[in-house]
């Protein structure tokens, strides 16, 4: 097993980790329905599922 022969301080420990950042993700907007979603991703609009600004499924619900 894995052992380190001596301490990772603190700053070098975060030096290292400067690079793991959270990253926003992009986001397009639908030019039929306007909805925001993220790209070449499905997504709801009004119980109907859309992709690439086609409707995809119906939304066929009874009531």
């Amino acid at each position: 097993m894995a052992h380190p022969k001596r301490k990772i301080s603190k700053q070098r420990r975060d030096k290292r980790r400067t690079h793991y950042k959270a990253v926003a993700p992009s986001l397009a907007t639908c030019q039929t329905t306007g909805a925001i979603h993220v790209p070449h991703h499905a997504y709801n609009v009004d119980g109907n599922l859309y992709y690439n600004g086609k409707l995809v499924i119906e939304n066929t619900s009874i009531g």
